[in-house]
């Protein structure tokens, strides 16, 4: 049988996820030192997993409404409030969905048609441009540079936008780059989408992971911009709840409905543990949250150190638990480098090519591992460039 006749095309000419490649090879090898994915090393706090195994010994483990427990609902919107000054409607303008990428997923097949354009600054995660094929868009890529601290311009949105643009995607903090998108860069955007009728995607799931002092700005607090923005946040980064899958979706009630009924049809609803568990995060989490951000930015700075005395130029990044070094420097390509690193020094890391074309020349690094483990891997690192012929400093 000849099943490319019976698949879906848009599956078809889907590559697979980047990230997964080198993470996939680093499992069949020995001795590795895997620096690939976006996980962090910290275990789910004590008091958040105890919450979920209560949950699960007074046997409630039933169907959540779709929307998710109105109690979560409700903490979500407190949380919100506290921490970003953006208020919501816990029973219209909020959705719990498995993950933020099933969020990122709802968002764009809501709003996106056959024909849309998509606008997608690159480098940046790798599922929004299948999500929006797959929802018959097209992806329009804006590549931003590391001049600009790989933050989107004005002038780039400007540039971009047609009468087809149908939405923004404002990946920030920003994985892989670690960029950060300030009051006055998000005000400069919001400028510039007051004069088109243009719905906005902001994912802020690195939210809480912000440096320097400077809190991060939810793009829905800029004025004018709520009503326009599906914010996309979830528990996986800030509380280190990864395989808790448990995301949300905040916006304007007319969306957030037309969301559910994909929730509905799809999924169903969020798992019930995972909800109990995070209720207890949002009530007493804070201080996980600072604990974690203070190690991971011991960790960014060591990290931003080590590349610069072995030559590989990176931008400092200000958010989410990534670099994105340079490494032009060794006269390879994105892939090739990757490849020889993890063969002959048992160290994987990603191409920056996974997240996008323009990312060619640099790759991903994740620091969301433990000080020995990014010590010994920039320890085989420069080996590995001194065996390429290039040692030195910035």
């Amino acid at each position: 049988m000849d099943y490319t006749q019976l698949l879906n095309h848009r599956i078809q000419q889907l590559k697979p996820s980047g990230i997964r490649k080198f993470f996939d090879i680093a499992n069949e090898m020995d001795h590795v030192i895997s620096l690939s994915i976006g996980e962090p090393d910290f275990t789910t706090p004590w008091h958040v997993r105890q919450e979920g195994i209560e949950s699960l010994r007074r046997g409630r483990t039933w169907y959540s409404p779709n929307r998710g427990f109105a109690e979560l609902r409700d903490q979500i919107s407190r949380y919100f409030s506290r921490r970003f000054e953006v208020e919501y409607d816990p029973d219209k303008e909020i959705l719990v969905t498995v993950g933020g990428s099933e969020a990122i997923d709802l968002c764009i097949r809501t709003l996106v048609e056959e024909g849309d354009e998509v606008l997608i600054p690159q480098p940046s995660f790798v599922c929004y441009e299948p999500m929006t094929i797959m929802a018959g868009g097209t992806p329009v890529i804006i590549r931003t540079r590391s001049e600009n601290g790989f933050r989107l311009t004005p002038e780039e949105l400007e540039e971009a936008i047609t009468p087809k643009t149908k939405l923004l995607i404002l990946p920030f903090p920003n994985n892989p780059t670690g960029a950060v998108m300030r009051r006055e860069h998000l005000e400069a955007i919001a400028n510039v989408l007051k004069k088109h009728s243009i719905m906005v995607l902001s994912d802020e799931i690195y939210g809480e992971l912000t440096y320097g002092g400077e809190k991060h700005i939810s793009f829905a607090s800029i004025p004018g911009m709520k009503e326009r923005t599906v914010v996309v946040n979830g528990f996986s980064k800030s509380y280190a709840m990864t395989g808790w899958r448990l995301g949300y979706a905040l916006g304007p009630k007319e969306i957030i409905e037309q969301m559910t009924k994909l929730h509905q049809y799809a999924i169903m609803s969020a798992p019930s543990t995972a909800q109990y568990a995070a209720i207890e995060a949002l009530r007493h989490g804070d201080s996980d949250i600072e604990k974690m951000r203070e190690e991971y930015d011991m960790r960014r700075r060591l990290i931003v150190d080590g590349f610069c005395r072995m030559g590989l130029r990176c931008f400092e990044p200000e958010g989410a638990f990534y670099v994105f070094p340079s490494i032009k420097y060794s006269g390879l390509d994105s892939e090739t480098f990757c490849e020889k690193l993890i063969v002959s020094q048992r160290v994987a890391i990603v191409p920056g090519t996974a997240f996008g074309e323009c990312g060619e020349g640099f790759a991903r690094v994740s620091y969301s591992y433990s000080l020995n483990h990014i010590k010994e891997a920039l320890n085989r690192m420069e080996v590995f460039l001194e065996s390429l012929g290039k040692p030195g400093a910035c």
